[in-house]
This record gives C-alpha cells, structure tokens and sequence, in this order.
C-alpha cells in the first residue's frame, strides 16, 4: 500500500514539474535577486545574494590555494606541478605584453586571485545558486578595481614620468583618447562579464523551465562551467594587457633628439672619417 501510495506521489509531482506554466514569471523570479535590510543602531546595511555567494567564493578559492600549495616539495607532485604550470602561463604572458620577468612576479599573484574568484563566482551557477555576476554591481565593482590596479601598478613599475610618457605617446594630441580610454577600459570589463553571465543564466533558467531533465546538465557544462571559467579567463587576461600596455610604452627609451640645424659636431665628424680613412688605408 505504501509503496503504492509512493508511485502515486512521484508521478504526479513528476507531471507537475513537465507542466510549463508562465515562462517570464518564472524567469522574472529566477532573474529577482535576494535582498535584506539590517538594522544596526543608526546605520542601515543591505545584504543580497551577490554578497553571500562572493564571499562564499572567495572561502573556496582561499581553501583551494591552500590545497594546491600544501606539502611543497623537491619532488612535486600533480598539485605542485599543476600550480606551476598556471603561474609560468601567467608569467610568460605578462613578459609577453612588455613586462619584466620581476614586474611579472609581482603582478601574477593578484591576476590569479582575481581570475579564481571570478570563475568561482560563475561556476557556482552549476549548483542552481545565482552567480553574482548576474548584479550588475559585482561586474563594475571587479571592473573598477581591475582599472585602479591597472594604474597603481603602473605607476609603481614606470613611476610618474613613465605614466605620463604613455598617456601622451605616440603624440601630445593622443591624451584626450587616453584619459577616455581609462573609461571605457572598466565599462568594457563590467559589460562582457555581466552581459555573458546573465545571458547563460537566462538562458539555463529556460531550459530548467521548459525542460527539466537532461538538457539542463548537457547545456550546463557550458554556459555554468566552461563559459564561466572562460570569462574570468578574458576579465584576467584583459587586466595584464592593459598593464602591458602602459609599461611597453614606459620601459622604452627616449629617442635621442636631432642635432640642431641638422649639423654634426666636430667630434661625431671626424668619427665618422675614421672608418672611411681606414678603408682607404686598406685598398692603398
């Protein structure tokens, strides 16, 4: 009888999750962020889901650094080696966009921590949890600390003078576009991580809808895995080039101005003979 009973209560509660009902109210509710006010004697705090699951992806990625780097040893094993084989591709990228092997050192920490966190926050779709990307807030957020450190650590590998020379190269009338640029540069960052994340949600939230079984994990290990990953992947990627860019142009050398009237010393002229007498010597 029990049994019975159970088969009957399964099958209508499996009928019921197939039934679509209001496709946009059920995506307007998965959409719809989680938000609580707290009262703190005169002080007034919101806490929302973004700030819940990000700090939750922050604990994971700090426990998950702790296991890669845990028992380092003369002879590594995968961990380790996996773990150096991450930190060399950050590095030689870095060299690749102009910096130096020490700058590269210095700046690779912060990228793996940003990129580890990002990917967190994203792939922690795959468990029906809402990625915080979806807020608009966490993308700008990530985008104006990506720009703020994009200058700071700027100006400390080239210094002021070298911040400036790239601000105004390859012409003074480039500096208008520059400062621009600093603009555009984190409302670029913000927009791609949020317009790709809340389309994948969207999207993974229609078909948990429309059709609940088996889809949904096929589609997933795209859009709530591999997408997510690739996302932080670009936001990271970006963030080294943008530093590239600024201290290619500051490392670079002053090009020794011409000589005035287009004339050479006397010392540079007799310079210059000297070879010329040399070959003549020669075929003599």
């Amino acid at each position: 009888m029990w049994f019975s009973e159970f088969l009957k209560a399964f099958w209508a509660a499996f009928v019921e999750e197939l039934k679509i009902g209001d496709i946009g109210e059920d995506i307007n509710e998965g959409i719809l962020q989680w938000q609580k006010y707290f009262q703190i004697g005169s002080f007034k705090f919101l806490l929302t889901d973004a700030i819940i699951v990000s700090w939750i992806a922050i604990i994971l990625a700090i426990l998950l650094s702790r296991f890669m780097v845990r028992g380092i040893s003369t002879k590594p094993n995968t961990r380790q080696t996996l773990m150096w084989m991450i930190v060399d591709l950050i590095l030689g990228v870095c060299q690749d966009f102009g910096m130096r092997r020490d700058e590269a050192e210095k700046v690779a920490p912060m990228i793996l921590t940003l990129g580890t966190v990002i990917a967190g926050c994203n792939v922690i779709s795959t468990f029906k949890i809402s990625p915080p990307a979806k807020n608009i807030a966490f993308p700008v957020g990530c985008a104006i600390f990506a720009i703020i450190y994009v200058i700071v650590m700027s100006i400390r590998f080239v210094g002021i003078k070298g911040f400036v020379k790239s601000m105004v190269s390859p012409m003074k009338a480039m500096l208008p576009f520059k400062i621009l640029d600093f603009i555009i540069k984190p409302v670029s960052l913000a927009l791609r991580l949020f317009g790709n994340v809340f389309g994948a949600f969207v999207f993974m939230e229609f078909l948990y809808i429309v059709v609940p079984f088996v889809l949904p994990g096929i589609f997933g290990l795209w859009f709530d895995i591999a997408d997510g990953i690739l996302q932080a992947v670009v936001f990271s990627y970006l963030t080294m080039s943008y530093i590239g860019e600024i201290v290619e142009i500051g490392h670079h050398p002053d090009d020794d101005p011409p000589p005035k009237g287009g004339k050479k010393s006397k010392k540079n002229k007799k310079s210059s003979d000297k070879p010329a007498d040399a070959v003549a010597s020669a075929a003599a």
